[in-house]
Order: C-alpha cells, then structure tokens, then sequence
C-alpha cells in the first residue's frame, strides 16, 4: 500500500469526514493488520513515519516505540506531555466472516454518523488514539508542548508492552492516554490488580455408594472489572454455600471440584461429584431443589436463567474421595473467602464507582491440592493489599499456602490533578458544560505509567464508542471530531504554560 506522510494520502472510504487528518491516518491504520500479538506491520510503518519527519524515536524488542517530537515555536519551555496509545486491536469477527486477520485490511463502512467495519471488530479505541498522534506529529500548525509520544504493543495480553518499556528517559509532567470510549468523559483513574493463588493441601480415602454430578450454571457471569458491579452470582461461591448447606442435613464425600475458567472472569459454572448412601437418595435430591429453590429467589432480579442440579451418575465401589477434615477445610474456605465489590469510591468525582472488589474466579481439587484463584482489583494500592493479606490469612490458618501470582499497579485518583483541573476547565470553554469524570474497575495502562514515572499527572479520553471489542463496533463520527478538538485545545493550553 501506499504511504503519504506529509499531508496524509486522502482516504478512499472515510475521504470528506472531519477530522481527516485522523480519518485519514485512521484508515491507513486499519489497512494494517495489528491483533494483539501481531503488530510488527504497524510498528514498522509508525518507524517510517518517525523517520520520514526526522523525529528522534527508539524502538525496544518488543516493538514498544517512544517518538520525542520538540515543542512548537514559542512553546519550548511548557510542561511536557507524554501521549500514549496502545498498537494492537481486539480481533473478533461474526461466524459466517471469511476475513483473516493476519493480512487482510478492515473492510470500513460508514452510514449517519457511524463508522464500522463489515463483520469484524474496528480497533476504534486505540485506532483513534494512534492517527490523533500521528495527526499531530505530522502538523505544522498545531500548537503543542514538547511530545513524548508512547506506542505500547500487547495491551490486550495483560498490558505487556507497558510492563516492559523502558521509562527512564521519558520525562512528562503530563500524560494524555487513549483508553476512554466516552465522549466528554475524562477517565481519573484504574484499579490495579493482584492475583492471589491458595493452594490447600488435601488427603483421599474411598468410598462406595451413590455417584452424583451437581452443577451450578446458567449465570451471566462477565468480566471481573466492569461486571462486578452488577453484582452477578459467582458459581464458585454458590457451590461452596451448597456444599455447606448439604453438609448439615445429609452425609456426602467430595470426589471432584471445579469452577471458573479465567482470573478475569466473574464463573458462570461449577461442577461437583459427590458419593452418597444408596438410602440417602431421595433426601439428597430434594435438599438440591431446595436449595436452587433459595438461590433463584435471591437472584431473581439478575440472574433469570440460574440453574442447581444433580444428576445420578453410577453406583460406585471405592471411588476416591476427600477425607472429612479436608473437605470441611474446603468448605470453610469457600464460605468465608471475601466476593463481589468490597467498597465503592467516596471521591466526588468517582463517587459510586467500584474501588476494591474481589473476584473468585477459578478452583480446582486436584491430587495433593486445592487450589482457589481470587483476583483482587482497586483503585487504592493499600486496600488492594491489605484484601490480599486477608486472603493469605484464611489460607494458613488451615494449613495452606498463600502466592501473589500477579501484580500490576493502579492508577489512583489524582484530587490536586492540575491536568484534570485544566482540562475540565478547556471543556467548558469549548463546549459550555462540565465534563464528567469517572474512574473504570479494570487495568489500564495509565496505572503503569504512574506507577514508574514520579509525580506524573494522568488523564485518558476517547469518542463515543459502542459495542466495543465486539464485531458491532462502531465510532461516532461527529464525537471523534470533539474529541479531536478538545485534545488539540488541550495541547494549546499546556503550551501556553512556563514550566
């Protein structure tokens, strides 16, 4: 394909849509093929870019790229501002789609005030936020401090670009992320996350009688960050609430355990395999539909479709099972174990808002072990840990061992922020109302770029987005152009500043 720097080469599909700077450089973008993981082709075309405008860059082994463009003509001595985005998309696409992610460019489309991409994913968020700095670094007339301009790869693999950048020479006072996917929001800030491995040791004996199956499903489920506030049922918890209630009307041995399927996952499922007494059957069974009778009843607002079943397996001869002590101790660590959203925000920005939550995503009975997997997030380094202590508490006091498995930083809310103060301040001058400002449940990349760069001041916006990571993506077009606005007046406002 062909590629004009200098006055980007108009668009064929988005040519005429304002603002085509970024319109331009958008499309340019998504003819290049850049999933998570795959992002080579983008870098080394952001690299020809740098080097066609002879800006200082480097590139790491990872393909993270740094750009230190200078400030424009009287504008030298403002603050700094580090500008970040992110290089790869969420690639997803419909059933029947043919496209190939690999090589093929996006297929864009454009109708009313949307612009899609025919059956897959766009790329919106970070697509925006890399052809608004390339818009800028390509310009002559727009007016900004000096740049330190970030582009992370893997952010949708656990943010690995940002964990590994070498940051020692980036020097910024301020930094603008991309990450927002709401017009006239101003993200503040992000939890930071703490995985928490428990492992219990535990003994088999046999025993023989009745084999069971009991399931917990049909739930939502969701992502642990932005779902968790909806306050879902969590399966591994309801099994352990089930386990509990069982053991105090009807004598059972534990043969399997297992929930959840990833740490960032609220389980919609659960599985449990049980031995009874052949004369315990019927009591069994209907202790079960009492039970699902009580959840269903306490749920009933948000989780239609759950579901509590058992289901006759076979008559078992010496099947192995938990010896009693170990299964108590499984028992009381699912019962007791911390759930859901443990504190809401109290700052007046981000009131309401999440702040510390804890997900039990994943367990596992295996042969020597139980495992139980909880992923901590918050907003408040210090609540993040003081919960993972928590954690490590109840797991020792039965005989257990306690890891922190992984650990990644949050981006707290800055109260004496002079970037937010400043950019709430442009809005209203540029749109004649207050923005709204608010903090999200889940990492970001900002939370790194706190946590290494000292006293660095942090901010992230974006345009209206919809149905994100999904192949119903679409980017509100006359919202990209205020966010465009609003980022340049922003830019403006700093360069004005003495440092």
């Amino acid at each position: 394909m062909g590629i004009c720097f200098m006055g980007v080469k108009m668009s064929k599909v988005l040519s005429g849509l304002e603002p085509s700077a970024v319109f331009g450089y958008f499309e340019e973008i998504c003819n290049i093929p850049h999933c998570s993981g795959y992002t080579s082709e983008l870098a080394d075309y952001i690299v020809k870019f740098a080097e066609a405008h002879g800006l200082e860059f480097r590139m790491d082994d990872s393909g993270n790229i740094v750009i230190h463009a200078p400030a424009s003509k009287g504008a030298e001595n403002a603050p700094t501002v580090l500008l970040q985005t992110h290089l790869d998309m969420q690639c997803e696409k419909v059933d029947d789609s043919r496209h190939n992610f690999r090589k093929d460019p996006l297929e864009l489309r454009f109708m009313d005030d949307e612009v899609f991409a025919r059956g897959t994913t766009l790329g919106a968020r970070n697509g925006f936020g890399i052809a608004s700095c390339l818009a800028i670094l390509d310009s002559s007339e727009i007016v900004h401090p000096p740049l330190e301009v970030v582009f992370t790869v893997d952010e949708r693999e656990g943010m690995k670009g940002a964990r590994i950048l070498d940051m020692s020479d980036l020097k910024a006072s301020y930094m603008i992320g991309f990450d927002g996917n709401d017009d006239g929001t101003i993200l503040a800030s992000s939890a930071g996350v703490l995985v928490g491995s428990m492992y219990v040791p535990v003994k088999y004996t046999t025993k023989s009688g009745l084999k069971y199956k009991i399931i917990v499903g049909g739930l939502h489920g969701g992502h642990a960050g932005t779902a968790i506030d909806s306050y879902q049922a969590n399966a591994n918890i309801i099994m352990g609430r089930l386990l509990h209630f069982l053991g105090d009307r009807v004598n059972y041995s534990m043969a399997f355990l297992s929930g959840g399927l990833a740490q960032n996952t609220i389980p919609r499922e659960a599985d449990c395999r049980v031995v009874i007494a052949k004369e315990d059957a019927d009591k069994f069974e209907n202790l079960i539909s009492e039970f699902e009778k009580t959840i269903q009843h306490e749920y009933r607002a948000n989780e239609h479709n759950l579901m509590i079943y058992s289901d006759f397996l076979e008559e078992a001869e010496d099947e192995p099972v938990l010896f009693k002590k170990t299964q108590e101790r499984v028992i009381f660590l699912l019962n007791t174990i911390p759930d859901g959203v443990q504190k809401t925000s109290q700052e007046e920005d981000t009131k309401g808002i999440p702040e510390t939550s804890i997900n039990v995503a994943l367990m596992r009975c295996g042969e020597t072990e139980f495992f139980l997997q909880g992923s901590i997030r918050s907003s408040i380094t210090s609540a993040k840990y003081a919960l993972s202590e928590k954690l490590r508490y109840l797991t020792e006091m039965i005989g257990g061992r306690y890891e922190v498995t992984g650990d990644y930083p949050a981006w707290e809310y800055n109260e004496d922020s002079k970037l937010l103060s400043m950019m709430k301040e442009v809005y209203r001058e540029e749109f004649g109302r207050a923005p709204f400002i608010t903090g999200v449940h889940a990492g970001r990349e900002g939370g790194i770029f706190s946590h290494n760069i000292k006293d660095l001041d942090v901010v992230s916006i974006g345009p209206d987005i919809s149905n994100i990571h999904t192949p119903s993506e679409k980017l509100s077009i006359s919202s990209t152009l205020r966010t465009w606005k609003f980022l340049l007046a922003v830019l403006g406002k700093i360069a004005a500043l003495e440092q």
